[in-house]
C-alpha cells in the first residue's frame, strides 16, 4: 500500500539538505523547535492554565502593544478566530451578512464555515481579483453586519490596496452601518506596500486577526485584537468552539520568538522579493503578479505542466542541493502552471543573476516540449 505522506515527506527532506533555497525555507525538525523553544524559555516560566498567565499571556500583552488595541485573545487558530469575530458583528448589528471577496479565506477554505457554525450569509462584495473598493461597498445591494478585508488577498497574489483606498473602502463600510475587520494573517508584512504601521492599520478597524506562523515562523495559532468587550466575547466563543486547550505555552513562545526575531526581517524580504520577481519575469514565457510584489509573496506562471515542474525542482534539490519553487499547480489554461513564491532568509543571500541562474538549472531539468 502506498504511503500517502511519502511525496510529502521526500520533499521535505529534500529541501532539508539543500544549501540554496528560493522559495520558503527548509522545514526544522521537531529536536530544532524543542531546542529553539528551550533557548528563549526561562527556567522559572510555568506553563498557561487554559490560556490564563504564563506565555499565553505575555503574547496577548506584547500583540496589543504592535497593534495598539484595548485587548487580545490568542487563538488555536485564525479560523476560529474569524468565526467568532463576524458572529460578534452579527449579534452586534442585528445583520447576518457579511461582506466577503469571494476568494476571501473563509470562501475558499473553510467549508462554509460562516453559513454551517455561525448562520451568517456571504455578501460578495467584488468579482475583480482584488480588494473591494469604497464604491462597491457603497453599492452593495444589501446590509452587512461585517466587512471582511483580507490583507493581502492572497488568492488573488498577495495582493493589498493603497492605503487611501483602504481608508475610504473603510470609510464606506461605516456609512452602510457595518463593522469592519481585518484579516490580517499576513498583516506584518503588509505595512511596508501600505506605509503604516500595525498599530496605525488595525487603528482603522473594529477588529483584527493575525497570524502567528504565515510569516513569523510559529508553530500554530493566533491572536484576535480589539476592545474589551469583543475580547470578553471572544473569550466566551472560544470556549464555546472547543479552542481554549489546557495548555498552548509551545506556540506561544513560538509566536514571541516570531515576533522577536522574524518580524524587524520582514521589511527586508518585501524588498528582496521585488528583485526576485524582477529575475524571474526575465525567463522565457513566465509571468510574475503582481509586479512588482506587494508583500514578500507573489505568483509566477511558467508554461509547463505542474507534473513537470514540481518533478524537476525535486530533482534539483536531490542532486544538486538546490531548491527553486515547489507547489506548482496546473492552471485552467492547458500547459501553464502557477506557483506561490515566498522570499525569505535563505533566498536573501541570492542576487539577481544567482537567481536567474538558479532558475536556468531548473529549467534544463524540465522535459523538452
Amino acid at each position: 500500500m502506498t504511503d500517502p505522506n511519502a511525496g510529502r515527506l521526500r520533499r521535505m527532506a529534500a529541501q532539508r539538505n539543500c544549501d540554496t533555497v528560493l522559495s520558503g525555507r527548509p522545514p526544522a525538525s521537531v529536536a530544532e523547535q524543542l531546542e529553539a523553544l528551550r533557548a528563549i524559555t526561562t527556567d522559572d516560566l510555568l506553563p498557561d492554565f487554559y490560556g490564563e498567565g504564563g506565555a499565553v499571556e505575555e503574547l496577548e500583552c506584547r500583540v496589543g502593544e504592535l497593534l495598539g488595541t484595548e485587548a487580545v485573545a490568542f487563538f488555536p487558530t485564525g479560523t476560529m478566530a474569524q468565526q467568532v469575530a463576524m458572529r460578534y458583528g452579527a449579534e452586534l448589528t442585528g445583520r447576518n451578512g457579511v461582506g466577503l471577496h469571494p476568494l476571501s479565506h473563509p470562501m475558499l477554505h473553510e467549508r462554509d464555515a460562516p453559513a454551517v457554525l455561525g448562520g451568517l450569509r456571504p455578501v460578495r462584495t467584488t468579482d475583480a481579483p482584488r480588494s473591494p473598493t469604497a464604491e462597491e461597498v457603497a453599492a452593495l445591494d444589501e446590509p452587512v453586519g461585517t466587512l471582511l478585508l483580507e490583507l493581502p488577498l492572497r488568492d488573488a497574489g498577495f495582493v493589498l490596496p493603497t492605503w487611501d483606498e483602504l481608508v475610504a473602502v473603510v470609510e464606506a463600510a461605516r456609512q452602510r452601518g457595518a463593522r469592519v475587520h481585518l484579516d490580517g494573517a499576513r498583516l506584518w508584512e503588509s505595512t511596508v506596500h501600505l506605509g503604516r504601521t500595525p498599530a496605525e492599520v488595525t487603528a482603522l478597524a473594529d477588529s483584527t486577526y493575525v497570524s502567528f506562523y504565515k510569516s513569523l515562523g510559529g508553530h500554530s495559532g493566533a491572536a484576535l485584537a480589539g476592545s474589551a468587550e469583543l475580547v470578553r466575547y471572544a473569550r466566551a466563543w472560544r470556549h464555546r468552539y472547543g479552542g481554549n486547550l489546557f495548555q498552548q505555552s509551545p506556540a506561544a513562545l513560538a509566536a514571541l520568538a516570531g515576533l522577536a526575531h522574524e518580524l524587524p526581517r520582514l521589511a527586508g524580504y518585501v524588498a528582496h522579493a521585488k528583485v526576485v520577481a524582477a529575475a524571474l519575469a526575465t525567463l522565457p514565457g513566465a509571468r510574475v503578479h503582481p509586479a512588482p510584489p506587494h508583500t514578500h509573496q507573489f505568483r509566477l506562471w511558467l508554461p509547463h505542466p505542474a507534473d513537470a515542474l514540481n518533478a524537476a525542482n525535486l530533482a534539483l534539490a536531490e542532486e544538486e542541493k538546490a531548491w527553486f519553487v515547489g507547489g506548482w499547480r496546473d492552471t485552467e489554461v492547458p500547459g501553464i502552471a502557477l506557483a506561490e513564491v515566498t522570499v525569505a532568509a535563505p533566498a536573501l543571500e541570492l542576487d539577481a543573476d544567482q537567481v536567474v541562474d538558479l532558475a536556468d538549472r531548473f529549467l534544463r531539468r524540465l522535459p523538452p516540449r
